[in-house]
């Protein structure tokens, strides 16, 4: 048996569905933006450790190249 079902009632199913999808979007668009974020902070700190993996940094107490008087 098949249910029959008017205009505005199938209009008012759509537009429901219609603002779910919307706000969904916008929620995902949202979670994007801050993964971006994230994935930007975490690329530059492994930048600067693979710098200081290849290049460490001289300890205050190396005297290399500095000639006594």
């Amino acid at each position: 048996m098949t249910e029959k079902v008017t205009q505005e009632d199938l209009l008012k199913q759509f537009q429901e569905r219609y603002n779910t999808l919307i706000a969904e979007n916008n929620k995902l668009s949202e979670q994007i933006k801050q993964n971006e974020i994230q994935a930007l902070k975490l690329q530059g700190a492994m930048e600067t450790l693979n710098y200081y993996i290849q290049e460490p940094p001289e300890s205050p107490d190396v005297t290399e190249g500095v000639e006594a008087e």
